[in-house]
């Protein structure tokens, strides 16, 4: 077991789903095809992948971006880490299936010192970290982020934003989420009434050290009837589950109530007539 795995597991608490819950891998296999998928692929943006030959995903989940961009680009060596014992294991199985010897995974907890050497990656990639970093965590973490990435290397980072539907239920969890994630500190929200990171990344990457610093949105349209509506409309029934604790320790809502909303959401978004989006901010940089 990894030097980090003490650490890690003693900072599970601090994480809003349980790291190691086996349905939240599930979720977190949908999500990654889904967010690849809105982002128009593995690197839609304009990074020198011919420099690139090392790479490190942050909080890697089960690891489903990182073994696709090892498949695709074999030149490269990528390390995946995360909290969670259990989702390191599943991808270095996968890794394995799929006979790629150019990547590994390492339980570590990212919201400690990582333990890599100065100056050791061509690309640093994370998406949605809010899930984990409190509003305090975001400066340290980037600092050890420029720490391990070489001269000429990039970071790379996406997070969602408050999406937008026809249902009522589905808006409540929503709004619910906001406002658990800005009282337990992990949204830059003044008010809890959106995530509240997206519109930081760019300060928070330009104080970390890095430049020449540029922006993509993306949007997830899971209407009814559109492309992406079964696969997010199973991302949302696993998250809004999982999320009840955490939503009922922060003070927002009583079980009963969100138990109700949720039963009521699943009947909104079997609708012919439901309408959602969602949005997503990708903010990269240079050292």
């Amino acid at each position: 077991m990894n030097e980090n795995t003490t650490s890690a597991n003693q900072q599970t608490n601090s994480y809003v789903i349980d790291a190691e819950n086996a349905a939240e891998m599930a979720r977190l296999n949908v999500q990654d095809k889904l967010i690849t998928r809105a982002m128009g692929g593995l690197f839609p943006e304009q990074i020198n992948l011919t420099e690139t030959r090392r790479l490190l995903d942050i909080a890697c989940g089960p690891g489903g971006w990182l073994l696709e961009v090892m498949k695709q680009y074999p030149h490269m060596q990528g390390v995946g880490i995360d909290i969670s014992q259990l989702m390191m294991e599943y991808a270095t199985g996968a890794a394995q299936r799929e006979k790629l010897q150019n990547v590994y995974f390492r339980v570590m907890d990212a919201t400690q010192s990582l333990d890599f050497p100065d100056q050791t990656f061509d690309l640093v990639n994370g998406r949605i970290l809010t899930g984990f970093l409190s509003t305090n965590g975001w400066p340290s973490l980037l600092q050890e982020c420029w720490r391990i990435t070489r001269p000429g290397g990039s970071i790379r980072l996406t997070e969602p934003e408050y999406g937008f539907t026809n249902s009522a239920a589905l808006d409540a969890l929503t709004g619910m989420m906001a406002q658990a994630l800005q009282r337990t500190n992990h949204s830059f929200s003044p008010h809890g009434r959106t995530f509240g990171t997206t519109p930081m990344l760019r300060l928070l990457i330009q104080q970390a050290g890095y430049q020449e610093i540029q922006h993509k949105a993306h949007v997830i349209d899971y209407s009814a009837g559109a492309e992406l509506h079964k696969s997010n409309v199973q991302n949302l029934l696993i998250v809004y589950k999982l999320l009840q604790p955490f939503l009922v320790k922060a003070g927002i809502t009583t079980t009963e109530e969100a138990e109700r909303l949720y039963e009521q959401m699943i009947e909104d978004l079997q609708r012919p007539d439901f309408c959602g989006i969602d949005f997503y901010l990708t903010v990269w940089g240079h050292k």
